[in-house]
């Protein structure tokens, strides 16, 4: 089958949510989530990134770097949009009425703890991938900066893979990782240019190259041998300068799932994708029909369609963020 042309032009991503999907083009910004009552609610929010108009920032690894970060606002934004539907419908159905509140709308006190609550979480990773495994590698006896890193990096990617198998035992993380395969297969379905529905969607692999799982696997991979050239750590801080190459590790592993993007289509190159996609066996399940639906909502609004006139969808609003040239 022919890839659709203008979806070689126009990159897709996104990220599963409570109940819901987030996606992004280059201009636009969706989030859509299923509500209890089964109807379709979607944010819409226009978008450009820090990239396309600061050129500097677009050049090789600095891009990379810059795409984390802007990745992970959205990220946050999309996953608290989806927590304030879920909890607006678990009130509505202890109270038994209709309750008028708008998803996302905070005061000032309340994004102020959110950042605080983001960033402790943010340190509390740091620190339990990247410094926790420093100290467990100092007990172990390596000495030389060789074999301390390689240690090091083997400690970090066990402790990458026991989170990822520990929080796929719980109930709630399930749906999200249905959701995530439902992302990647209407990812799929634009990008060969079929029309976007369910059925068409669903007949798609649930496992993509250029997901954040196998961006993660590669992180933890490249940092072992961004960390061989600064040696063995002896002080406190020595080990946390690490912490300040991390945008760089972000950036070289950046063009290396760009690489990895191109390469899925020639088998020579699936050798070495072939970990990153079987990671996505432990943070992707199969959807169903009914999360493809929102999937692809979540798809069309970034992609600029009106799906306020499709069946059972509510848009809130459309927050501009930056507006696009």
């Amino acid at each position: 089958m022919a890839e659709n042309k203008t979806a070689k032009k126009i990159q897709v991503g996104g990220q599963a949510v409570i109940e819901g999907v987030m996606m992004r083009s280059p201009e636009r910004v969706s989030v859509a989530c299923r509500r209890a009552d089964g109807s379709i609610i979607v944010r819409q929010q226009l978008y450009k990134s820090i990239g396309s108009r600061i050129k500097i920032l677009a050049l090789p690894i600095l891009r990379g770097a810059v795409v984390l970060i802007e990745s992970l606002v959205l990220g946050v934004q999309a996953l608290t949009f989806s927590g304030d539907v879920a909890m607006i419908d678990e009130r509505k159905k202890q109270n038994g009425e209709a309750i008028e509140e708008t998803p996302g709308e905070r005061t000032s006190g309340q994004k102020i703890w959110l950042g605080l609550t983001v960033a402790f979480a943010f340190a509390l990773g740091l620190g339990l991938f990247f410094y926790v495994p420093l100290l467990l590698t100092e007990r172990l006896g390596a000495h030389s900066g060789f074999w301390f890193n390689l240690v090091d990096g083997v400690i970090r990617l066990v402790f990458f893979l026991a989170y990822l198998m520990l929080i796929g035992r719980m109930k709630d993380i399930r749906r999200v990782f249905e959701y995530h395969g439902a992302e990647h297969k209407s990812i799929f379905n634009f990008e060969v240019g079929e029309e976007l529905t369910p059925d068409n969607a669903q007949r798609h692999t649930r496992f993509h190259p250029r997901c954040g799982t196998s961006f993660l696997l590669i992180v933890m991979l490249v940092s072992i041998f961004v960390f061989m050239f600064l040696g063995r750590p002896t002080t406190i801080a020595e080990r946390l300068l690490r912490i300040a190459f991390v945008p760089l590790i972000g950036g070289i592993s950046y063009e290396l799932i760009r690489l990895s993007d191109k390469g899925y289509r020639y088998s020579f190159w699936r050798i070495f994708i072939a970990p990153g996609l079987w990671l996505q066996r432990l943070t992707t399940d199969e959807p169903d029909l009914s999360q493809l639906e929102v999937a692809i909502v979540a798809l069309k609004a970034a992609l600029g369609e009106d799906v306020s006139v499709l069946p059972n969808v509510v848009l809130v609003y459309e927050a501009v963020l930056e507006k696009a040239a």
